[in-house]
């Protein structure tokens, strides 16, 4: 998982890659079979699958809902598709983000929410058959999932972080890859690197070798967030914490004080208390993620913590203004395509 990750998946191979090898080259050799030999189920609507090549935070999120606003600026009806980290419901449902807490649905399901509806299942086709006959959408964008090899994929995104990369370029356990990198780029259209460094290098160019198209995109911390000249406690729960503690410098503010929690964590009563604490003793403010912020609104986080909590909200920005609508366009084509396949085949 995510939030299990260890710290040397991010680190050159050493030792500890290498003793894994026999494991990774099980999983490996199992996950590019499940990939290659699924049956796919077609699904009534475009599939954008926003996914990564390994696990922890890529920035899928702010690249689905930047795409979801793409869609509809071209007078589509987006709807996501995600399994929902941790989420508890058996059957497909639709996100409530006024009733849903995130030990529900997860919390970038609640996220997605603001910006269209969110069907959380792990079987993605009956997710799909949710959003299209009840809620009309006629585009749909899957959060992750690359890798599950559930339903038919029109166009497959992946996003690389450009200061992370690939890590140490081993398979899970011996490194964050979900399944070989010549497996997985064998089912993508096109890579998308998100923000500054070289670490995603070696992947762009061997994406690029095999003809798949490459889209450059940084973050930013979303317009009306006046942080400049203030001094902050910062604290985040999510895959590189440090790249939310960069976002915060960006913005103006001051990272006085950090703390780092693994992906997905839920703050106990004692550790918000402790964070509330040492911010007033240290006259700091206190700052979080969007994505932190979602599960404490929606848990037991007392009203007077959140009440002076800063949250930093973050969009994605692609290098190329017409970057977004190539890659709707490119979707919508691909589902023609398959529209007609279908028609010639009598199905």
């Amino acid at each position: 998982m995510a939030s299990e990750a260890p710290p040397f998946w991010w680190e050159k191979a050493d030792w500890r890659a290498f003793a894994l090898s026999p494991l990774s080259l099980a999983y490996g050799m199992v996950a590019g079979r499940r990939m290659k030999k699924a049956r796919r189920q077609k699904v009534g609507a475009p599939v954008l699958c926003v996914g990564n090549f390994t696990v922890g935070g890529s920035g899928k999120t702010p690249v689905a809902i930047a795409l979801a606003g793409q869609a509809k600026r071209m007078n589509l009806k987006p709807g996501f598709l995600s399994r929902g980290h941790g989420g508890s419901f058996s059957e497909p449902h639709v996100v409530d983000a006024s009733h849903d807490s995130a030990r529900h649905v997860g919390d970038e399901p609640l996220l997605l929410a603001e910006h269209a509806p969110v069907a959380v299942t792990a079987d993605r086709a009956a997710g799909a058959q949710l959003l299209i006959d009840r809620h009309g959408c006629d585009f749909l964008i899957m959060d992750d999932g690359f890798q599950s090899a559930r339903i038919h994929i029109d166009f497959a995104l992946l996003v690389v972080d450009a200061r992370y990369g690939l890590g140490n370029g081993h398979v899970i356990p011996g490194g964050p890859l979900r399944a070989r990198l010549g497996d997985q780029l064998l089912f993508a259209d096109a890579l998308l690197k998100v923000g500054e460094g070289t670490a995603a290098d070696a992947v762009v160019r061997r994406a690029a070798r095999a003809g798949k198209p490459i889209f450059d995109a940084r973050t930013r911390p979303l317009d009306g967030q006046d942080l400049a000249g203030r001094r902050f406690l910062a604290f985040a729960g999510i895959g590189h914490p440090d790249k939310f503690f960069a976002s915060v410098a960006e913005a103006g503010g001051e990272v006085a004080m950090a703390r780092a929690f693994p992906d997905h964590h839920f703050y106990a009563a004692d550790e918000l208390d402790e964070l509330a604490s040492t911010a007033r003793k240290e006259g700091l403010s206190l700052i979080t993620t969007a994505k932190d912020a979602a599960r404490l609104s929606h848990d037991t986080a007392p009203p007077a913590l959140l009440d002076h909590l800063e949250i930093l909200r973050i969009g994605t920005v692609f290098d190329l203004d017409h970057a977004p609508q190539r890659i709707v366009e490119e979707t919508l084509s691909a589902w023609r395509r398959r529209k007609l396949a279908a028609l010639e085949k009598g199905q």
